[in-house]
């Protein structure tokens, strides 16, 4: 199974179906996802290998398979959200949550751990073992830590002397010229659809696909992105421009899309306000 398939079977419980119950039949998502151009078949070979990986459990209502999240993926999902439609809006502190660990070679599955969940978290690699974040993120930099104890782990406050210094640094933590010209592209390719008239009067089918397409692209920003305070960022940054197009697009889609849905499902999905993501 392509990884899209994932993706899209991601978007659909985290948009709309986990706030209508949390599953759907088979014959359900394989009208949905057919919008999107797959064939039935594949759409039932892709939700069993899903259902043997743990994602689903399954259960019988009379000739259909319905299939319900499990509390791994919705927790996935309840912690994955709001990093996609939330944004750090703080002034910079002046200061950093440094993490340092050592990890002894024979674990190096302990040491690739961290580096993911690291990252996921918001930090960027300074060296080999020392990772910074600009927010104070101690709380959860310890509860990653808690996780691995062969690991020695230790979490520091630490400040910078002045910005300059502290723009440096964060341009060697992460590639931001790689982010820019992924920012751009997505500004570029997505601009036509920031139209609140047009995409209230589109056909819910269509206004379900470009929804889905806009975020499925969109969510992979908040795992690159150390959102910098605004005195860290580099000139003409346009990483909050994108966040505004992502943001008003989604919303505009929403009624339309969330409306094909409740059609094909035949229930209503429960509205999420922009402030409540769980």
């Amino acid at each position: 199974m392509v990884e899209t398939h994932r993706s899209l079977v991601l978007n659909l419980f985290g948009d709309y179906l986990r706030y209508a119950g949390g599953e759907a039949k088979l014959g359900e998502l394989t009208e949905l996802m057919t919008a999107f151009g797959l064939e039935p078949g594949t759409v039932r070979v892709s939700m069993s290998r899903l259902r043997q990986e743990g994602w689903f459990t399954t259960r019988r209502d009379g000739r259909e398979t319905v299939y319900t999240l499990s509390d791994q993926m919705l927790d996935i999902l309840v912690n994955g959200r709001p990093r996609i439609f939330r944004r750090k809006e703080e002034p910079w502190s002046g200061r950093w949550t440094m993490v340092i660990y050592q990890v002894p070679e024979s674990d190096r599955a302990v040491r690739e751990q961290l580096r993911k969940q690291l990252a996921w978290t918001g930090f960027g690699q300074l060296s080999p073992s020392t990772w910074l974040a600009p927010h104070d993120l101690a709380k959860e930099a310890k509860e990653i830590a808690s996780r691995h104890g062969s690991a020695r782990v230790n979490v520091l406050w630490c400040g910078s002397h002045d910005a300059a210094a502290a723009r440096e640094l964060a341009a060697r933590c992460w590639d931001l010229e790689s982010l820019r010209r992924d920012y751009l592209d997505f500004l570029s390719s997505y601009a036509h659809l920031d139209d609140v008239q047009g995409n209230s009067a589109k056909d819910g089918k269509r206004a379900l696909v470009e929804r889905t397409r806009i975020i499925d692209d969109f969510r992979r920003f908040p795992f690159r992105d150390p959102e910098l305070p605004r005195e860290l960022q580099p000139r003409d940054w346009p990483g909050p421009a994108a966040f505004s197009l992502f943001s008003r697009v989604h919303e505009q889609l929403g009624p339309r899309a969330q409306s094909f849905v409740e059609e094909v499902i035949g229930r209503q999905v429960r509205p999420v306000t922009a402030d409540c993501y769980l």
